[in-house]
């Protein structure tokens, strides 16, 4: 079941789908399992209830029934609830709790309580906020020189909730390790998990790009973030066997996914299957083989085929729309059809 914004999922010990009406059941169930799962800042907690079934193999749920971890209440009436995943399941399933969020990046030039403010137009309820130091919105060097302020802003996101920061740094050496460090604590103040950092320029030695990631994997993992580079065009990562070989010598490293640069670009064609797994976010826009970004609905990114690829792999956070301002295009009305897209698929 869903209701306002926690998925449900009730299913007969062992493990069979309860349904609205009665319905028989092959084997009498000794009780409905009702698993509840909701979504928070920094995963998902997950809470479950026994009610003892129906004789002669049927079960009535009524749904004004609201399971909690230890009692079943009667909620308002205006509260939404309705029964899902209505069919009978002859293996344990799990549900995976899968959202819609837009980056800052989407506005790159307004600044982030006007980004913010535009999002929440669009009816967005989670975003990936980008800290960029060439950006006018979020700087790495303001975050380290004043964290206060940086949790200040991060936590005033005008009832929008931070599920990523996207991270560029253009400090080297020394320094880019104390602002990823800031960022990090940052992050742990705003309940925020996914970090997603770029991957090096290619041409950059392997082994360097190992020993990179395995430091900023070593300062998020004390603040319990997570770092997630991001597959792109022209860096290390464009390759996905080179990906799974820095995920696999990376303890705790996860990628961003983004599937436009498998199909535009070099990589285009190339299988990805193998590296989902790694998926620890994902970016969204559409893209054909001749341009990276196009109108949605005219790319061949396949968004259906896409949600179904993570499922297999239990992927249970963001997909997240990352597009630019195009010229002559209205930015607001393609943030909004590819928002409508991808819930419709959820």
């Amino acid at each position: 079941m869903r209701a306002t914004g926690v998925m449900w999922a009730a299913v007969f010990h062992p493990f069979r789908a309860a349904d609205v009406s009665p319905r028989p059941a092959p084997v009498p169930p000794a009780a409905l399992v009702v698993r509840r799962v909701v979504p928070t800042r920094s995963g998902r907690k997950e809470t479950r209830c026994c009610l003892p079934a129906a004789s002669g193999g049927k079960l009535t749920l009524p749904i004004w029934w609201v399971v909690r971890a230890d009692r079943v209440d009667r909620p308002p009436a205006r509260l939404s609830v309705r029964l899902a995943f209505a069919e009978f399941l002859d293996t344990p399933r799990e549900v995976f709790f899968v959202y819609v969020a837009a980056s800052t990046a989407s506005f790159p030039n307004l600044p982030l309580a006007e980004a913010l403010a535009k999002l929440v137009d669009l009816e967005f309820t989670r975003v990936e906020i980008d800290i960029h130091e060439s950006a006018d919105q979020l700087k790495p060097s303001q975050v380290a020189a004043d964290i206060d302020k940086a949790v200040e802003i991060c936590r005033n996101t005008l009832r929008l909730t931070p599920i990523a920061y996207n991270v560029q740094i253009e400090a080297e050496g020394d320094e880019y390790y104390r602002q990823f460090a800031a960022i990090c604590r940052l992050a742990k103040a705003t309940k925020v998990v996914t970090l997603v950092v770029p991957a090096g320029e290619l041409g950059t030695p392997f082994n360097a790009e190992v020993e990179r990631l395995r430091e900023l994997v070593g300062i998020a993992t004390v603040e319990s973030a997570v770092v997630a580079v991001k597959t792109e065009g022209g860096r290390v990562t464009q390759d996905p066997d080179t990906v799974q070989v820095l995920c696999d010598n990376v303890k705790g490293l996860g990628i961003t996914f983004d599937p436009s640069y498998f199909v535009y670009g070099e990589n285009a064609g190339r299988s990805y299957d193998h590296i989902l797994k790694y998926t620890h976010h994902v970016h969204l826009r559409d893209t054909n083989k001749d341009q990276l970004q196009v109108r949605v609905g005219q790319g061949e990114i396949e968004y259906g085929r896409l949600v179904n690829q993570l499922a297999q792999v239990k992927y249970n956070r963001a997909l997240t729309v990352h597009m630019v301002p195009m010229p002559d295009i209205d930015q607001m009305a393609e943030l909004r059809k590819l928002r409508l897209l991808l819930e419709s698929l959820l």
